[in-house]
């Protein structure tokens, strides 16, 4: 079967890769696009660091005049170095239900990062932070997809694994119903340690968000840099300041300040945790698009919101194991709930199966792993 690959240059090209998905996905309901312009931002070298030193093309592959697959490439030479074996990637994977279609595919990324010197890739990935549309789903196809994360169909774990790919890692997402109550014994936990004359905590300051932004950068530096998991990836990029500030004035309009905690030791910021409006509700209503007029409708989001995703969280290592982690999480869902009480669940994303001390904690606070995003390998010359 003769098969064309074409790289994206075009507006009409881009434009065929962002409706292609809704074709594969007519028949599942619970898919929900990302945003458009949210997946455009990491393909422009202007807005992306990641294309400081990195490649990244996408492309759309063709039988004859049928589209049938779009996919993108990418590589950092010196950010993949973290992997052993140094790994380019494969990223926004869609594909019809077709086994010699996703063996060409493998079989055109084999040749790419031939072509740039690699001996392996891995994906699906993103060109950027793994927290974000990263991991092929391969648990729970019958809830819609957290802001950020990815659903696929159940046939690409087969088409996938049937390519030679080997699993890499897997990643947890966990779940919590606003209207389970906390363990009282972690309320008991969490109250004693507030009580501590050295420790308080309190929500963002929306009129000083400069400031509660930077110390949140600063601790999230400082504990994803020094991790306590030697089983984690070693991959790291450090957040900028101009990153962070830009992050939060993308969001504030959306912010419930509740749901972003911080926690103080002795007046200096110790540890943080970030949610955030499930935004995909909005993109479920816009089909992937946020124009001018859905502004209004962005503005009152938070007001009948029904989801939530905690995004990141991190605690400076000098202050790990007193406990300041359950602290900002228990906060988080008590005061939220209150100031948003349309909320249904939490979504915490990204654990990683090797992190059973982020496992265990998760439980403790009454969280349950309900979905599972995989993230394979491929050998170049296999």
């Amino acid at each position: 079967m003769a098969y064309r690959f074409q790289k994206i240059d075009s507006k009409k090209e881009i434009d065929l890769f962002h409706e292609f998905p809704f074709s594969i996905y007519r028949d599942y309901p619970k898919w929900i696009p990302p945003f458009r312009f949210e997946v455009e931002n990491v393909f422009n070298s202007e807005k992306n660091s990641f294309f400081d030193g990195g490649i990244c093309e996408r492309y759309l592959m063709y039988q004859r005049e049928k589209l049938v697959a779009r996919f993108a490439l990418m590589n950092h030479p010196e950010k993949d170095t973290a992997l052993s074996p140094k790994m380019g990637g494969l990223g926004f994977l869609e594909m019809i239900d077709d086994q010699s279609v996703a063996d060409e595919v493998i079989r055109f990324a084999k040749m790419w990062h031939k072509k740039h010197n690699y001996s392996a890739f891995r994906g699906p990935v993103n060109f950027g932070q793994n927290m974000n549309y990263w991991g092929l789903l391969v648990e729970n196809f019958d809830e819609p997809p957290i802001y950020g994360m990815l659903y696929h169909p159940p046939y690409y774990k087969k088409l996938i694994e049937n390519t030679g790919a080997e699993k890499l890692d897997d990643h947890w997402s966990y779940k919590r119903d606003f209207a389970e109550p906390i363990p009282e014994r972690m309320v008991r936990i969490t109250d004693r340690i507030e009580s501590r004359p050295d420790v308080s905590t309190r929500p963002i300051d929306m009129k000083n968000l400069k400031t509660d932004a930077e110390s949140i950068r600063i601790i999230y530096n400082q504990a994803w840099r020094h991790q306590d998991i030697s089983e984690r990836e070693d991959e790291f990029t450090e957040l900028t300041s101009e990153a962070t500030q830009q992050m939060v004035q993308d969001l504030k309009r959306i912010m419930i300040p509740e749901s972003i905690q911080l926690a103080f030791v002795n007046g200096e910021p110790a540890s943080f945790s970030v949610s955030i409006p499930d935004l995909n509700e909005i993109s479920a209503e816009t089909g992937g698009k946020l124009n001018w007029w859905h502004i209004p409708k962005l503005m009152r989001f938070k007001h009948r919101v029904m989801h939530l995703r905690t995004m990141v969280f991190g605690t400076l290592p000098k202050y790990r194991k007193l406990g300041l982690e359950a602290l900002v999480f228990v906060r988080g869902i008590q005061m939220t709930h209150q100031a948003a009480p349309t909320l249904e669940y939490l979504e915490g994303a990204w654990v990683s199966e090797k992190n059973w001390l982020m496992q265990r904690s998760l439980e403790a606070l009454g969280c349950v792993h309900h979905k599972t995003h995989r993230t394979y390998r491929w050998d170049v010359d296999n």
